[in-house]
């Protein structure tokens, strides 16, 4: 802006103001004499004022040069102590993360305030969806996604593989909770889009009859449908533990099966950052320590696939 001097010609200036020499002001800023002088006259001309008497070779500042002085001193240090401050903040950064709703709304979630105690200097933006989304594309650093982890363009690293557990809310049937395979699936089932039929043959008993009743395509329904009592459910322990951990909800057989589409942590080279290595080494970590606190076989199944 035309207001404004060059910053080079205001400290030339400054410093010939304070040290009542142009020599000595062009050893400290380490230029040239004659730059300092240069920066003298360009500046009487853009403030339209005289600044300083010459006598001879000699500059003597005058009043007007030594008010003016007085600000612009004033003005560099605050834009010094402004770029020392700006400098020692810790850099803001930003990571996208998608990820399926019930995923995130009962594993992740509860972990998040480890993460931001963590990192407080990353942004976490959540984009929650049962679409594959295009990383790239929409922006997305890391998704977490069920499947096979052959999808094509990214890159895809287990996160840890998950299993299928009976539950139910505690005062379900007047609290009286059924615990033998067979009394389980003659009680009131709540089906979800996926089979008994593998919970049941490892129990030894026959899969309940077709999906009659209640029946729900949603994870996040479903649980809500659980806790209020209104039946039984077979779902993803990643998705029911913490309900179960805070007496929510009651594991009522110790009968589990593998889920068939572990979790995967999705990423595309194009964008590393600093960020992103630290949101998924986090989410490394916390995986670890979930498995360590469910079953055992959980814990051999952490495997390269």
């Amino acid at each position: 802006m035309a207001d404004y001097p060059p910053v080079a010609a205001l400290r030339s200036f400054e410093a010939v103001a304070r040290l009542g020499s142009v020599t000595q002001a062009a050893q400290e800023l380490h230029v040239s004499h004659s730059a300092v002088s240069q920066h003298l006259k360009s500046l009487e001309l853009q403030v339209g004022v005289k600044l300083f008497n010459r006598h001879g070779r000699g500059l003597l500042i005058n009043e007007e040069g030594r008010l003016y002085a007085l600000h612009v001193r004033d003005a560099l240090q605050r834009i010094a102590e402004a770029t020392r401050l700006v400098q020692a903040r810790p850099r803001v950064a930003e990571v996208t993360l998608a990820l399926v709703p019930s995923f995130g709304s009962h594993w992740l979630i509860p972990r998040l305030p480890r993460f931001r105690a963590r990192c407080p200097h990353i942004t976490l933006r959540l984009i929650a969806g049962l679409t594959l989304n295009d990383l790239p594309q929409q922006g997305i650093d890391v998704a977490i996604r069920m499947g096979k982890g052959d999808w094509e363009g990214v890159q895809s690293q287990l996160l840890f593989r998950d299993e299928y557990v009976v539950v139910a809310a505690p005062h379900f049937n007047g609290g009286v909770l059924p615990h033998t395979p067979q009394a389980i699936v003659d009680s009131a089932l709540i089906f979800s889009m996926e089979s008994w039929q593998a919970w049941c043959d490892k129990a030894g008993i026959a899969a309940p009859p077709a999906r009659s009743g209640l029946c729900i395509n949603d994870s996040n329904l479903l649980l809500e449908a659980v806790r209020l009592g209104q039946g039984i459910a077979l779902e993803r322990r990643s998705v029911v533990q913490a309900a179960i951990q805070r007496g929510e909800l009651v594991q009522l057989s110790p009968v589990s099966v593998a889920y068939p589409w572990p979790y995967w942590l999705v990423t595309t080279p194009d964008r590393d950052s600093d960020a992103r290595r630290e949101l998924i080494g986090w989410l490394q970590e916390e995986a670890a320590s979930y498995l360590q606190l469910t079953e055992p076989w959980q814990a051999g199944s952490r495997a390269d696939a």
